[in-house]
């Protein structure tokens, strides 16, 4: 049995056999054994970041160790203070965080960290299609040498699959010798060793400008086929401010091989979700029922930045008409299309091919009866389509074709090269007219023998 106490703001000790207290703001966790002896002291707060499955599609949702956590009596000082020994902190209903350490002769640390959490906590997970608990869990390097504190001011991350917990201004200790924390610490990495007195302010590194994204190949399938299918390079570009108060702008690329995505469908709304160790961004596709047109219609972008003075970044639009085309034909543009989500961050897309909704299999376009098209370019496959407002071409031959629009941006770096070829050609025919002009008055002074 441990005794499981916290300590609260202004010195005095709450304590309850057998139970845990409440964590106050400026609260320690306690952990005794039954003799009334502390074994674990731990002070920090926690933010949790993960997603989940609702009817409507996936949904990221970010929230904090509240005030109410308790430590439970399932806590161990294991035996004699010198095994394993473990803290569990419970909040909501039935969540909780357990911190299980280990030692040898030198040094302790916390071999693992398990987290539970429950999905039918509608006050955290509302609209949950899953009412189950689960358990995640991750090794860690938060370690110590005995008879120290460890203690790391910066946030620090810990990804347990697809739950990353955030540890802030953390101080943690086990296997005491006292009742009280060490004076002496062992620093995290993320700290680093403490800097000298500089003599002058060190000037800033620039930040490396990433490489083009990576084109990745993406769908979205639903109880009636595909309905959706994307060819595209995401890169997003945030702004924030760093721990120093510092206000800078980074562009971070999507490694299709880190990332894993899904979706859903309904009849007027597609979306896509894409998942990485530190990000979550969904693309949500809309159909305008009068208009027949389809577009990307919302963006959400929760990630996480370490070195951010808050590392959860969130940003979200979903009133954008971005990436359009009639529904059942593909939107395609080879130039990069930034798409603004918020004043803070927006959206990158590289040689972007979509289709949203009409979708035949896995081909881009649809497959429809079409009548000739005038003025075809013979022997290519590709056509010029004969109306709409921007340049459409249809890819294949004979009857069965497949309709793309392409962007304003493509059309136009087409008509550079055009306006600079009939240019070349005005200026030969002048000199060509000039040429024969000249020629004629020259033969004038002369008679025929």
């Amino acid at each position: 049995m441990c005794l499981c106490l916290m300590k609260g703001a202004q010195g005095s000790y709450l304590q309850k056999q057998g139970a845990g207290l409440v964590h106050g703001a400026s609260a320690v966790f306690v952990v005794k054994d039954g003799n009334g002896t502390a074994c674990i002291m731990a002070n920090f707060s926690a933010a949790f970041l993960t997603s989940y499955d609702t009817k409507n599609g996936s949904k990221s949702v970010t929230f904090e160790l509240p005030a109410s956590a308790e430590v439970l009596n399932s806590s161990s000082c294991g035996k004699g203070n010198a095994s394993d020994s473990s803290l569990v902190i419970a909040f909501g209903r039935g969540h909780t965080l357990t911190l299980s350490f280990t030692r040898n002769a030198t040094r302790y640390s916390v071999q693992l960290l398990r987290f539970v959490y429950n999905l039918s906590d509608t006050g955290i997970f509302p609209n949950s299609s899953s009412k189950e608990t689960k358990t995640v869990e991750s090794v860690t390097d938060i370690r110590a040498d005995i008879n120290k504190k460890y203690r790391c001011v910066s946030s620090k991350q810990i990804h347990l699959r697809n739950v990353t917990i955030t540890l802030r201004d953390a101080t943690i200790q086990a296997y005491l010798s006292n009742d009280s924390f060490s004076t002496e610490e062992t620093h995290c990495e993320q700290d680093g060793p403490l800097p000298p007195s500089p003599t002058a302010p060190p000037q800033p590194s620039p930040t490396p400008v990433p490489a083009s994204p990576s084109v990745s190949r993406y769908n979205v399938s639903g109880t009636n086929g595909t309905c959706l299918l994307a060819s595209m390079g995401l890169q997003l570009n945030v702004t924030y401010r760093t721990r120093d108060n510092t206000t800078v702008t980074r562009e971070f690329n999507i490694d299709p091989s880190k990332t894993t995505f899904g979706g859903n469908c309904t009849a007027r709304l597609v979306t896509l979700a894409l998942r990485s160790r530190n990000l979550l961004l969904v693309l949500q596709f809309a159909m305008n029922a009068s208009s027949s047109r389809v577009f990307l219609q919302g963006v959400q972008l929760t990630m996480t930045l370490p070195n951010a003075r808050d590392p959860t970044f969130k940003a979200a639009n979903n009133s954008l008409r971005a990436l359009q085309a009639a529904a059942g034909n593909s939107y395609k543009c080879n130039a990069e299309e930034r798409v603004q989500v918020t004043e803070a961050a927006f959206l990158n897309i590289f040689r972007v091919w979509v289709q949203a909704f009409r979708v035949d299999g896995d081909k881009f376009g649809p497959e429809s009866w079409r009548g000739p098209c005038p003025r075809a370019r013979a022997g290519t496959g590709l056509r010029r389509g004969c109306s709409g407002r921007r340049r459409r071409a249809e890819v294949g031959s004979g009857p069965s074709v497949s309709t793309v629009e392409e962007c304003q941006l493509d059309e136009n770096s087409m008509l550079i090269p055009i306006a600079v070829g009939g240019a070349l050609a005005g200026l030969v025919l002048i000199v060509l007219i000039a040429y024969l002009i000249g020629r004629k008055r020259s033969h004038a002074g002369y008679q025929t023998i």
